[in-house]
């Protein structure tokens, strides 16, 4: 028997945040201009519009398990691993046109950490995860970042911080470790989520929300750069420009 479709999640209206407190904005919807070139282009094509997004942090933190409760809306308690890099493609339709995050899972183990950062360059977003019961894991967010800036332009780049295991912590931990990673986001100019993988508890919304702000960033750029170029001429820019291969690195 054949596998099912999947079919593409479908964002009508800008997500909300996590917190106002750090949050890259706090505007209600999208951009005029995206909506305006949006409702031109609709589906008119069938060219995808590609955002590139990285996941950094300390081993064992939750970065596998954050992608697959997303991609299968499960949780996967015998997940192996990620060694070097993985990666994964998920599809959206935002205000009716397509649009792929390409999402690469880095590997946190020092060891790999020469082969992942091989693949830091380009993104549109970096995602720094942390887990929400471990104080080290946060104080070294700062570096993973750091490092993953060094391969990319810091003013085109969106940034994540992102706690998980949020279902591990009590609420007198939880409420002493989000309050330092709030202070955190707000330095590094990130927007902030506490998510749970084994619960689901902020998962789809992140993304959601991941989806929306990369969508239009990446419209919004394509549109300063190109004038009065037709949104379907954008989209098929972007796709040439980011052409995804599914594909595993292993350290050697």
């Amino acid at each position: 028997m054949l596998p099912p479709v999947k079919k593409d999640r479908i964002i009508n209206q800008l997500p909300n945040y996590f917190s106002p407190n750090a949050a890259l904005h706090t505007k209600d919807g999208f951009h005029p201009q995206v909506q305006a070139a949006c409702q031109v282009h609709k589906k008119d094509t069938v060219s995808l519009n590609i955002a590139k997004v990285i996941v950094v942090g300390d081993v064992a933190v939750g970065k596998t398990c954050l992608i697959s409760r997303f991609r299968k809306g499960a949780f996967d308690k015998n997940y192996k691993a990620t060694i070097g890099v993985d990666f994964e493609m998920e599809r959206f339709e935002v205000l009716g046109v397509p649009f792929s995050l390409q999402l690469w899972d880095t590997a946190g183990q020092e060891r790999f950490k020469c082969i992942a950062s091989t693949y830091y360059r380009g993104a549109q977003a970096i995602i720094v995860v942390f887990d929400l019961s471990s104080w080290s894991s946060l104080a070294h967010a700062r570096q993973w970042l750091e490092d993953a800036m060094k391969e990319n332009d810091p003013s085109s780049v969106l940034l994540f911080l992102v706690g998980t295991k949020k279902d591990l912590s009590s609420p007198d931990q939880l409420a002493q470790i989000e309050q330092e990673a709030i202070r955190l986001s707000e330095e590094i100019k990130a927007e902030y989520w506490a998510v749970s993988a084994k619960s689901g508890d902020g998962v789809r919304d992140f993304f959601f929300r991941l989806a929306s702000l990369t969508f239009e960033a990446n419209i919004l750029s394509e549109l300063e750069n190109s004038g009065s170029r037709h949104v379907g001429d954008i989209i098929r820019l972007t796709e040439a420009n980011h052409k995804p291969t599914k594909r595993k690195s292993n350290c050697c």
